[in-house]
């Protein structure tokens, strides 16, 4: 079995408003904060609690560095970031307060059976920044690989706006997908949907300069909105797609981080083939 990596890695110079901010701990820092938190942590009372904190503030702890093997203690990070950053999976929640007529899920809702299943690679690298891919593209591109969509697959869209992922223009490089298109695939059975860019809708100011000239508020983040009128899952920023050696025939996984009543999940999605 080929495991094919579809994430793009959560980092500090993601080319995005408001991107992560990762602070790394080293594991010689690690080891000079264990000894502090470790004293916290045993503290029995909030006096006792305030009474250790004086002491570690003058530098007494119970523990040092140099009592750690080789003076290493462990590593890790603090991270602060805005969810909808990375390679992450959208619930209906994040579309809006209904699907359907009912309570959209949120991302710990998920059903993880949806996360599992047949993926299939839709080619549309033909497309141009800021155009709609319409049904009738979404059509061709699985009569081109000889390919009926069947119920529960998960439906890959590659574009290429994946090869600009770090770059500034990396939010503005992708096609939009259009309302019909994604009803024509759930209306086929489809759950999740994925593509290799930014998001499923057009850049952000293409559609609201289009709403400022016409007042047509269908302009605006139409993929997504979709999502209330029948329910779907998406995932946005996927990357390799053109590294899957077929266009069908694999496995793809792609379980969200479980995040209560969120609105998003990262996910580290990946495709599966027999070799």
């Amino acid at each position: 079995m080929k495991f094919i990596d579809l994430s793009a890695p959560l980092e500090n110079e993601e080319a995005v408003d408001f991107p992560p901010k990762i602070t790394f701990i080293d594991h010689k820092k690690g080891a000079e904060l264990l000894g502090g938190a470790f004293s916290l942590a045993s503290a029995k009372s909030p006096l006792s609690k305030l009474w250790k904190y004086i002491l570690f503030a003058l530098g007494i702890k119970p523990l040092k560095a140099s009592d750690f093997p080789d003076g290493l203690g462990l590593a890790w990070e603090k991270i602060t970031v805005a969810g909808h950053r990375g390679t992450h999976f959208d619930a209906p929640y994040h579309f809006g307060p209904l699907s359907e007529g009912k309570p959209s899920k949120t991302i710990d809702e998920v059903p993880l059976d949806f996360c599992y299943g047949n993926g299939v690679v839709l080619d549309l690298r033909h497309k141009k920044a800021g155009e709609l891919i319409s049904r009738q593209e979404i059509e061709a591109a699985a009569k081109k690989i000889n390919y009926e969509i069947q119920p529960r697959d998960i439906v890959l869209i590659m574009t290429g706006a994946d090869k600009y992922w770090g770059q500034k223009i990396y939010p503005r490089i992708h096609p939009g997908v259009s309302r019909e298109a994604i009803l024509y695939l759930l209306n086929l059975g489809v759950k999740v949907i994925g593509i290799d860019a930014f998001g499923f809708d057009r850049a952000f100011d293409l559609m609201i300069n289009e709403y400022q000239k016409t007042g047509n508020s269908a302009v605006l983040w139409p993929a997504h909105l979709t999502g209330r009128i029948k329910e779907y899952f998406h995932i946005e920023r996927l990357i390799n797609l053109d590294k899957i050696p077929q266009p069908h025939g694999f496995k793809v996984a792609c379980f969200p981080i479980k995040i209560k009543k969120a609105s998003m999940g990262w996910v580290r999605a990946v495709a599966m083939v027999e070799e």
